[in-house]
């Protein structure tokens, strides 16, 4: 398929982080579209799931604002613009999160890892046994990568709904995309 080419929910939106060392290596090495797709190619990576909310993806904008003696309003000039942070609502299912398993071992272990963030309006055919390139590209996508480092995770106990969390996620470079998998 192609990018996303009408308005829709991005529903089956996919956050995904490479777990392979080797692959993750060379991405980080040399921040190529195909480094960053290989990643997700060997089928060593693990999806973020029970997502309840995504933030904003992408870069964040680079301007300041500065107040100017004698205007009412302030004036806007490019500045630097931080390194942001995404923090990420998902409902709680601890076994997904415990000590021992890929995505818990990733908490404040320091390592840097490449996300994929997948925007998809439509299911792909093997979207509950995991998210391949094939799957992807089977429906129209967009894809943004980035280095970042899973910082924290917080358990919300909930008394009328569902446990949630939330996990904190660095951005340790720029953002990458938006790609698109056509492979089938």
């Amino acid at each position: 398929m192609t990018h996303i080419s009408s308005i829709g929910a991005g529903m089956y939106s996919d956050l995904s982080v490479c777990s392979d060392t080797t692959a993750n290596s060379a991405a980080i090495a040399n921040l190529t579209e195909t480094n960053l797709k290989a990643c997700f190619e060997t089928g060593l990576y693990e999806r973020v799931e029970n997502v309840r909310e995504f933030p904003a993806m992408g870069t964040p904008p680079n301007v300041v604002n500065v107040p100017v003696y004698g205007q009412a309003t302030s004036q806007q000039i490019q500045g630097q613009a931080d390194a942001p942070s995404i923090e990420l609502q998902i409902n709680y299912v601890a076994l997904d999160w415990a000590a021992g398993t890929i995505l818990g071992d990733m908490v404040g272990d320091g390592k840097q890892y490449v996300f994929r963030f997948s925007l998809l309006n439509s299911q792909p055919d093997s979207y509950d046994n995991g998210v391949t390139a094939n799957d992807i590209a089977q429906v129209e996508n967009s894809q943004y990568f980035w280095v970042g480092k899973v910082e924290a995770l917080q358990v919300t106990p909930q008394l009328t709904d569902a446990n949630t969390a939330t996990v904190t996620i660095t951005i340790q470079s720029d953002f990458y995309g938006a790609f698109t998998n056509t492979v089938v």
